[in-house]
Order: structure tokens, then sequence, then C-alpha cells
């Protein structure tokens, strides 16, 4: 290709009264090419146009009477993927546009533009740009290969490979010229790969979308999950959409073995996922109770084509440690099991309004902090908020009980409040004996009068034993 082009530049350039420029254009396959050519600005006469394709013949045409011709490689059942628009003549723009470009299209074109005399040439090279997947959807783990071709290939092009926009680093066995990326599938693959060619100043570039299938959730190995002692955790283990899994297993590995982990014993309150709503693909599982213990490295797998899949993560336990508490002060502390992306802890008061609602009030930033108890404020729920690079990784609560629980202090006002209920207590008991005393003698009276007689005599007694003292004291 590059001597036909040579020829064809050569052969142009002798001539008589041809005006010969040459332009590099680059274009996505599939996409639409423009192949720029304008004729002389200053010429009247009605030209004529002649786009042609290198050992292909003509692409089209139109003669000074305004007929057009089109060849018959352009035109597919009465559809023709090239025009040159007539409305851009004016301006002596004579541009052909090529539509969804094809790999076959690439080459060099001519385009004569005939004012009388005065004859014109542009030669344009156009080179077609592809990238091509080995599978559009690899399985993780199987190999995968991403190609970038460009017909006509330009020598001593440069070429650059992009993921999602940014720069891409190949880790094993790309060619050395860079045309090919063969790697692992892993989801460091999944995204828009570019490829970005340069010539002779000019730029072109197309693109193609790869996703890797397997365990999408969590995406990479050593995911950390945190959770609050006394909390329900989810363990994600989600697979790429409409893929189902078979023999999905969990299990939680002995700590110490790195590079060939050792399955031990699930926690009591692991539950697998089994509701009718969740799809095939979903196989994640939840701890209901999290405790200390129930911190470390669990594994999810599940079996697809024959190739077992698996996904390893680490759940980190976080609690609130409380001093023991003096008479004015209780200190609390945060503490995970693995802090090492921590980057930050804030503390933070939950307030809670007559209506039930919450607020929450930032009191201090720091691992620990130290609450007067003899504060009415200090009651109430207290949490630690933990940071790390990307924003919040998760929080854990703890409860401050009432300010005599905590210093074993009680206050004037409440000494005063025991008093009087005593007091009151007291006088209610006296009255009570008062009461009771006097319903006795009431009861003593009632029972004597229901016999008459009885009194009769009693008074008669009463009254001569007086008069017999009377007597005796007159003597």
């Amino acid at each position: 290709m590059p001597l036909e082009y040579f020829l064809f530049g050569l052969i142009t350039f002798l001539l008589t009264g041809v005006e010969c420029e040459e332009t590099e254009v680059f274009v996505e396959a599939g996409s639409q090419a423009v192949l720029p050519c304008k004729g002389s600005p200053s010429s009247s006469v009605i030209p004529e146009i002649i786009w042609t394709k290198a050992n292909k013949g003509t692409v089209w045409r139109k003669d000074r009477s305004g007929l057009q011709y089109w060849g018959s490689s352009w035109t597919s059942n009465g559809v023709r993927r090239v025009q040159c628009p007539h409305s851009r003549f004016e301006r002596k723009d004579f541009s052909l546009q090529i539509n969804n470009v094809r790999t076959e299209d690439g080459g060099g074109y001519s385009c004569r533009v005939m004012h009388g005399d005065l004859i014109t040439e542009r030669l344009i090279m156009l080179r077609v740009i592809k990238v091509s997947l080995s599978s559009p959807m690899p399985l993780w783990g199987s190999d995968a290969s991403i190609s970038c071709d460009v017909t006509p290939w330009p020598r001593g092009a440069s070429l650059q490979w992009t993921l999602n926009d940014r720069t891409f680093d190949p880790q094993s066995g790309s060619d050395t010229d860079q045309r090919v990326v063969r790697e692992k599938a892993t989801v460091r693959l999944t995204g828009i790969w570019t490829c970005v060619v340069g010539f002779r100043g000019r730029e072109g570039r197309a693109s193609a979308a790869l996703n890797v299938k397997g365990i999408i959730h969590p995406s990479t190995d050593g995911t950390k999950l945190y959770a609050a002692v006394g909390s329900a955790v989810s363990l994600p283990c989600v697979f790429s959409s409409g893929l189902t899994p078979s023999d999905p297993v969990w299990e939680k590995l002995k700590p110490g073995f790195i590079f060939k982990p050792s399955p031990g014993r699930l926690p009591a309150s692991f539950s697998p996922s089994s509701s009718s709503s969740q799809p095939l693909s979903d196989k994640s599982a939840s701890l209901t109770e999290v405790e200390v213990g129930d911190e470390g490295r669990y594994r999810c797998s599940g079996t697809l084509d024959g190739q077992q899949l698996t996904r390893n993560m680490q759940l980190v336990v976080a609690k609130i440690i409380s001093s023991p508490p003096t008479k004015t002060s209780v200190t609390l502390t945060c503490d995970l099991t693995d802090s090492s992306e921590v980057t930050d802890y804030e503390w933070v008061q939950l307030i809670s309004d007559l209506n039930g609602s919450q607020s929450v009030q930032s009191v201090q930033k720091g691992i620990s902090l130290s609450i007067n108890t003899m504060s009415e404020e200090s009651q109430g729920e207290w949490a630690c908020l933990f940071y790390g690079k990307h924003g919040i990784l998760g929080n854990v609560t703890y409860h401050i009980h009432t300010m005599s629980a905590l210093s074993g202090h009680t206050s004037p006002g409440s000494s005063q409040n025991t008093a009087a209920v005593v007091g009151l207590g007291f006088l209610l008991l006296v009255l009570l004996l008062i009461l009771a005393q006097v319903y006795k003698n009431h009861q003593r009276r009632k029972r004597i009068f229901q016999f008459p007689a009885l009194e009769t005599i009693v008074h008669t007694n009463s009254n001569e034993r007086e008069e017999r003292e009377r007597n005796q004291e007159k003597k």
C-alpha cells in the first residue's frame, strides 16, 4: 500500500497544471469519515469533481452539467454510503462523506477539482482504526486480549492504550509494538479501552467496551467490611447479571494461612441468604448479631463453566471500650480489630427531642473521648465514626446511663426529695394508728349497747360504789 500511495502521488504531481496536496485522516470503524477537498475560491466556473480510490476506480463524480455518478462498490441494496453535500458547493467545499466506514475503506483517495484549465487535486490517506476484543465478556481468570488495528498501518506511528481515560500499564505479555494487550481477565480490565494512534501531527482513536464476568461485588480480594458488636452485617457475594453459579460455598478462613488458607468454623449467627426475591446471581450471606470473635477473613465461591471463582473479604469488628469511671469522668475509646485503613475518628452525640427525632452534634476528633459524668448533658447515646481515604467506613455507639449510676453520687435535690417522702410516710402511719384506735372504741361501745339491762346494772353498781366512798369520807 505505501508503494501504491507513492506512485499515485507521483503521477498526479507530474500532470501539467495540477496543484497537489496530501492529508492524513484517521477514523474509527463504523463511524462517518469526512475526506476534505476544497476548490479554488476565486474561480466562478462551474467545476467538475471526481473522487477516486487507488486501485478501486471512481467513488463519486459530478460533471459540469450537474449529473452525478457513483461507483458500484459504494452502493448496497440501493443505499449509497458516500455523498458530497451540495449545500457546501457554494463555499467551494467538495468534501466526501463516507458513512459506516469499514476496514476495507482504508487507503489512498484522490479529489480532483477542474475549473477550466485549472486543476486542483487533493490526496487523502484514510486510515481506519478498530479495537478488537477476544471476547467482550471474558470469564474471570481466563485469557483476554485487546488488539488495535489500523488500515493501512502507518510506519513510524505511535500507539498508546488508555483504560477508562487513564493510561494503561500492561502487567505482562504485550506485543513489542503494543498493538495487542494480553492479560488474565480480572476486574482490572473492565471498562472502555481506547487505542490512540499518532502520526505526522495527526491523532486518531477507537474504543471498545470490555466487561469481565464473575464476582462483581466485592470487586477485589481483601475488601474490608466493618460492623459494630451486636449489629447485623451483610457478607456480599454477587456474580455478574445472568450468571447462576453452581455449588456456592461460604467459608471462614483460619488466621495465619495467607497463601493456602484453611477453612474454619462459621459463626453461630451466620445465615446464608435464601430469599425467593433474590436474583440467582446473588449468593450473599449475613451475620445476624456480630461478636468480637467473628472478625477475620471469609471466602465465597461458586462454579461457572467448570471453573471455580472465589472472592476473599475481611470482617473488621468495632466496639467501644469504657475505662473505670471516676467521680467526675469516664473515658471512651474506639477499638477496631483492624485499623490499618482508618485515617480519622470523630465522636458525636445523638440527641433526641420530645418528638422522638434525633440530631447529631459533633464533639471532637480522636480515638478517645473523655466525658464529664457530673453534667446532665452527658447522658444519652454517643457514637464513634471512623473514616478512611474515601469517606466513612462505619460507626459504633455507646449509651451513657444516669449520672448517679456512673459516679455513685446523690445530688442535694435528690436527698431533700427522699426526706420529704419519709416524713410523709410517717405522718400517714400515725393517722392510720389513730383511726384504728377510734374504730376499736366504736366497736366496743357498739357491742355494749346491744344489752340495755347489762348497761343498767353497770350504772347502778357504779353509783352505789361512789355513794359508799362519800359516806366513809364523812365519818
